[in-house]
């Protein structure tokens, strides 16, 4: 099983560009390493295990060029979930940006829910990413996206067993041919009803395209509270801005290393894990 921290879609379609203003790339030494969501001028939301010295780039639709929408913004504070130990649960993260990001028609915030939503089963949903676009394939330059439906938790327990907390996890089903996350998407949103209800935190090693394994997302109505109350602290509260992240489709993990892929040198970040019984 593989954690991965880069962001990528395998299969699914171009994005139109900038269609998405409040994607984040999260980037190490100038790669792409992990996504996120802007959730506020100067908040990013992401996946806990993506912690390490980063730029988050605003308004970019291809991460390759230096495109005159792109703001870059270094990060000055890294807020982990309190409870985050570096396994499954509560892997979701806020980014202090050291200056607030200027709004405009390429970069925009997205707003979250109320806390404890419910997502309701066979919803179609978008999720989006740069990063591997074919299993054990290249990372992609361009924002991509693809489509996932809501799976039923009872389903998802069955299959993930006890690392599957419906609590706060959400999971998604999807065809090969549809395509979806993949090694890379940590951080990246999951999307249902023009709302985001996650972030896309793990996939499956052996083959991230198998229906059998569904994707997990950690549910991010579960922490407004936490979210709410960790940016208050930084500022003056805006409304509420997400309703999920994407926790895994693999298992606990076992290591982190550095891997740069040999073609265009994008998805720095690869997250081992081994599966547990």
């Amino acid at each position: 099983m593989k954690r991965a921290t880069e962001s990528g879609i395998v299969g699914g379609r171009e994005a139109k560009p900038h269609s998405r203003p409040y994607m984040a790339s999260i980037q190490y030494l100038g790669h792409h390493s992990c996504g996120g969501i802007l959730i506020r001028e100067d908040f990013v939301l992401t996946a806990a295990h993506c912690k390490g010295p980063c730029t988050v780039v605003l308004g970019a639709h291809d991460i390759s060029k230096k495109e005159k929408s792109q703001q870059h913004i270094e990060v000055a504070k890294y807020y982990p979930h309190p409870k985050y130990n570096g396994t499954l649960n509560y892997d979701i993260m806020l980014l202090k940006l050291k200056k607030k990001a200027t709004l405009k028609n390429h970069v925009k915030t997205i707003r979250i829910p109320k806390k404890n939503g419910k997502t309701p089963a066979n919803i179609e949903c978008l999720v989006a990413g740069w990063g591997l676009t074919k299993v054990n394939g290249s990372c992609s330059n361009v924002l991509k996206e693809a489509r996932e439906k809501i799976q039923f938790g009872t389903e998802c327990s069955h299959i993930w067993k006890h690392h599957f907390r419906s609590d706060h996890m959400i999971c998604t089903k999807f065809t090969k041919k549809s395509g979806g996350v993949c090694q890379g998407d940590s951080g990246g949103p999951l999307i249902c009803n023009k709302m985001p209800q996650g972030i896309t935190a793990f996939t499956f090693a052996s083959n991230c395209n198998d229906p059998k394994y569904p994707h997990v997302f950690t549910k991010v109505n579960f922490f407004i509270p936490w979210i709410e109350q960790t940016m208050k602290k930084r500022g003056m509260m805006h409304e509420p801005l997400v309703k999920g992240i994407m926790a895994f489709s693999s298992l606990t993990e076992n290591a982190l290393v550095l891997k740069k892929n040999s073609k265009d040198g994008a998805c720095v970040y690869a997250r081992h894990v081994k599966k547990n019984s």
